[in-house]
């Protein structure tokens, strides 16, 4: 009971600053980018250890990341986002945005029961078991889990990306702009569905499930925040 509660405190502080970042008007530099992400990730942790109670064994890989990036996080406070277009569909907006968050957060998640899949896997090969390895999920588990958080990921992300087709279209009378986000964020759609696809027919799991999994978080790390990160840090300081 204790641990939940400590969990639960967990969510409510990002998310209570994000919203504070929020009041009033809408920013978009690296380091809300950063509270968003990790509010989402903690919100959606939350939700999927409610549903599956074994998820709640990935706690310790997964808070001591998010407390790495809210380090981060608070390091660019100070950075200064791009406003976004007036003229867009407040709506659309919304949804656009939150089917990001939303993703990222289910991916990041889908990237620590891998990452949980693989430190065990290692322990149980060498047979070195320790403190750590032995509070996580058995492989099974974190494995099912990890392909119910990666279809999840794909549906949302399809809406995110339609979404983003349509304030494309609103915006530039175009369907579809080949930026950095746009084309990392496609790529992770094929990657995550080819994961699915391989596991379905093939039954792929185990270290190379493992990598390519994390390859997906990688290329939605850089379309997400990492692109906010080369706008507005990177190039700020030229």
């Amino acid at each position: 009971m204790l641990h939940w509660m400590w969990l639960g405190l967990a969510a409510v502080g990002p998310t209570l600053w994000s919203i504070v970042l929020l009041a009033g008007h809408w920013r978009a530099d690296f380091s809300v980018a950063l509270w968003l992400s990790i509010s989402a990730s903690l919100v959606c942790f939350l939700v999927v250890c409610l549903i599956n109670q074994s998820a709640v064994r990935l706690t310790p890989l997964l808070l001591p990341y998010l407390f790495g990036l809210g380090i981060a996080a608070t390091v660019f406070q100070t950075t200064e986002g791009r406003a976004m277009a007036p003229s867009l569909p407040p709506a659309w907006v919304i949804v656009h945005v939150a089917c990001s968050i939303v993703t990222y957060a289910l991916v990041t998640l889908a990237a620590v029961a891998a990452l949980s899949v693989f430190l065990s896997e290692r322990a149980l090969k060498r047979k070195t078991v320790n403190a750590m390895t032995a509070r996580l999920p058995a492989v099974m588990d974190t494995e099912r889990l990890q392909v119910g958080l990666l279809i999840a990921a794909i549906v949302v992300l399809l809406v995110g990306l339609l979404s983003g087709m349509a304030l494309q279209i609103q915006e530039t009378g175009q369907m579809l702009v080949a930026d950095h986000k746009s084309i990392l964020s496609i790529a992770a759609f094929i990657t995550i569905a080819g994961i699915l696809v391989a596991h379905r027919r093939f039954g792929m799991r185990g270290r190379v499930a493992t990598r390519i999994v994390l390859l997906a978080y990688l290329l939605l790390t850089l379309a997400y925040p990492g692109v906010k990160f080369v706008h507005d840090v990177l190039l700020a300081a030229v």
